[in-house]
């Protein structure tokens, strides 16, 4: 598919013949639709994940959902059973063809990590918005060109890191950058599991019926292609080549609303730290000791414990400090402390915020009047309306994809470090370049090859 929206403002071209039952504003050529107007979603990659977001959607009432798209085509098939019941959703194998088939204004990127801006640039670059699911990218400089693309073609954007449309954490974290604290002196935040490498296996002896000869091509996407095995499709959260450590208390999983929770606290959305410290070499190991305690209020993570009481892989107590001299300690362990978020120390006192949950000491911190309640609806759907809001308007999102690279960023800079393993070297990075300064090999880590065939835009 090329570029553009040539492919749909041809099949407007052809509506005397076959009128479609939705026009989409982009294919249009407006910017987005009207104030009065629902905005036409099509869901691509649909796995567990998916069906959350596509009943969240069924709760925002100016969206309709128009068309789903995995290349397995029993994918398809349960999210309709298990969500889909009297809806009139179009099932599509390939999303260019139901892009260009379905007049939709936006996309739900909700695929495996590795596919994820391969599907979200080509859908930008043909016109639409996008929901995409965190962590956005693979590498950083994959993420750099997702947000380059957003940018050229004018795209409204929303990450979902979801934190960021909860009102009590975005009411905490103003506090903290707006001086509660005084200033700031050291974030605290978990030591998360990192990815694991997969090692050669003989394929399984049967491969299951994905309706196409080409699925498993396609859901390999741009990495390396290898002999089917079940515990790739369906375990690839851990693995390397998919993700950066993507389950429960990992670092591309949880990690990415933890240091996206830091990012906004400091004020640093579009920008980073500049130094990176491995203190210990990675050491396969569980993420906490999980020794029976009745939790206390204060304990913002507590009902996140029993998630992450099984994670096991590489971890490494990390640092890394900010231009300000604000110093990040990736220190906590899965078994105390905020999981999603973060503890931010300063000079008055220390505020935890974690997922629609909040901490302080002294306590009359977050002893105000004006503090918000928490959720009463599901964490995803403020989030999802302000995605649509957006659409409307054309305003920046909550989660806008340059914040979501800079909180992607921190991932991989974690793992990056922990596989150059050079304990106690001060790894210097340039924010705005998005490079090392001092480490040629860190260099070698920020892109990866893709396989032919899923190539980003240019």
């Amino acid at each position: 598919m090329k570029p553009g929206s040539i492919s749909r403002r041809d099949l407007l071209k052809s509506a005397v013949v076959s009128v479609p039952l939705f026009v989409s504003a982009s294919a249009l050529g407006r910017e987005g639709p009207g104030p009065n107007e629902k905005v036409n979603v099509g869901i691509v990659g649909l796995g567990g994940r998916s069906h959350t977001i596509a009943r969240d959607c069924l709760g925002v009432p100016e969206i309709r959902l128009v068309a789903v798209c995995d290349c397995f085509q029993p994918r398809i098939d349960s999210l309709r059973r298990a969500v889909g019941k009297g809806q009139n959703w179009k099932g599509h194998a390939d999303f260019r063809k139901m892009i260009d088939e379905e007049n939709l204004d936006a996309v739900m990127v909700e695929t495996t990590t590795h596919a994820r801006a391969w599907v979200a640039c080509h859908a930008m670059a043909a016109g639409l918005d996008a929901y995409i699911e965190k962590p956005m990218c693979l590498t950083i400089a994959e993420g750099r060109a997702m947000a380059d693309v957003a940018r050229k073609y004018r795209r409204v954007t929303q990450v979902g890191t979801q934190q960021r449309s909860i009102p009590l954490n975005n009411w905490a974290s103003d506090l903290v950058k707006n001086g509660a604290l005084g200033k700031v002196k050291t974030v605290l935040a978990p030591n998360f599991v990192g990815p694991v490498h997969w090692k050669p296996q003989p394929a399984e002896e049967r491969m299951p019926n994905g309706g196409s000869s080409d699925w498993w091509d396609v859901w390999t996407n741009q990495a390396e292609m290898r002999p089917y095995h079940a515990e790739l499709q369906y375990g690839w959260i851990r693995w390397w080549a998919y993700d950066g450590g993507g389950r429960c208390f990992g670092v591309t999983g949880w990690g990415a609303h933890s240091y996206d929770q830091i990012q906004r606290g400091l004020g640093t959305d579009e920008t980073g730290p500049v130094e990176v410290v491995l203190e210990e070499p990675p050491v396969e190991r569980d993420c906490g000791k999980f020794d029976p305690h009745k939790p206390t209020d204060d304990e913002t993570g507590a009902r996140y414990y029993g998630l992450a009481k099984n994670v096991a892989g590489p971890r490494a107590k990390m640092r890394m400090k900010y231009a300000d001299g604000t110093e990040l300690r990736l220190h906590l362990d899965g078994d105390r402390g905020p999981g999603l978020g973060c503890i931010f120390v300063g000079e008055k006192g220390k505020i935890e915020i974690n997922r629609d949950k909040i901490a302080a000491n002294p306590k009359e911190l977050i002893e105000s009047a004006d503090r918000p309640a928490r959720l009463s609806v599901s964490e995803n759907q403020p989030h999802i309306q302000n995605w649509i809001d957006c659409i409307k308007t054309r305003a920046k999102c909550n989660a806008d994809i340059e914040y979501g690279q800079r909180s992607s960023t921190i991932c991989y800079l974690v793992n990056i470090a922990r596989q150059l393993g050079q304990v106690g070297k001060p790894l210097r990075w340039d924010p705005r370049a998005e490079r090392f300064t001092n480490s040629d090999e860190g260099n070698q880590l920020l892109a990866r090859p893709r396989r032919a065939g899923y190539e980003l835009p240019t």
